[in-house]
């Protein structure tokens, strides 16, 4: 997909599985766009202020983000930061500080990266904010892959820190995927009990929740 290192081809760029409608809140695809927030947000509105994702998890963008992932093609990562930057000079214009989903230390070990901060590093170079990677994923959790969402909330129930006290009052976390917020949400609240007064959400894809 990528054409060179860091560019998506044009004939690529009109096939991707554009998230062109979602929840103003949330950033889950819908069938049409509306101002009021989506069922889930209804019943659950998140603590962070909004979330959002240029594309929707589906082929050929989940193949491309697993690759990344788990296969270390981290060409991918410059690539689809590329296509988050419109949003975080729009819907995020007011951010400080890039603050990427941290893996637990093992993983990372056994991964060699991470890929959230691979994305990080270009969103920064490009907008000039900060990275802030003091927050850390302090206990060791399952794979979230084929959980349900109560099952999610669980398993990353207090999973994160944000260590001390930092200086940004408007942090965006930056992540892959959302697929039901979780990981997100946990992150968020860590960094709101760590000083923070708002906390937006960036993502390369959203998943379509069933």
């Amino acid at each position: 997909m990528p054409a060179g290192r860091d560019r998506i081809c044009a004939r690529c760029t009109e096939v991707l599985p554009w998230n062109d409608t979602y929840c103003d809140r949330c950033g889950q695809p819908l069938a049409a766009r509306s101002a009021v927030p989506c069922a889930d947000c209804q019943r659950r509105p998140p603590v962070y202020s909004r979330a959002r994702a240029p594309l929707r998890y589906e082929f050929p963008v989940d193949v491309a983000l697993k690759k990344l992932k788990y296969r270390g093609h981290t060409l991918y990562a410059p690539a689809f930061a590329e296509l988050m930057l419109p949003l975080l000079a729009g819907d995020f214009a007011d951010s400080d500080a890039l603050v990427p989903v941290p893996l637990h230390r093992w993983r990372q070990a056994r991964r060699g990266f991470n890929q959230a901060t691979e994305i990080c590093r270009t969103l920064a170079r490009s907008s000039g904010l900060p990275l802030y990677d003091d927050a850390i994923r302090c206990r060791r959790t399952a794979s979230q892959s084929g959980l349900s969402a109560a099952e999610r909330r669980r398993n990353l129930q207090g999973a994160f820190s944000a260590g001390r006290r930092f200086a940004s009052l408007r942090p965006l976390i930056v992540d892959d995927v959302i697929t039901t917020g979780t990981t997100c949400t946990q992150l968020a609240k860590a960094l709101l009990g760590a000083g923070a007064e708002e906390v937006g959400v960036l993502a390369v894809a959203h998943a379509t929740r069933p």
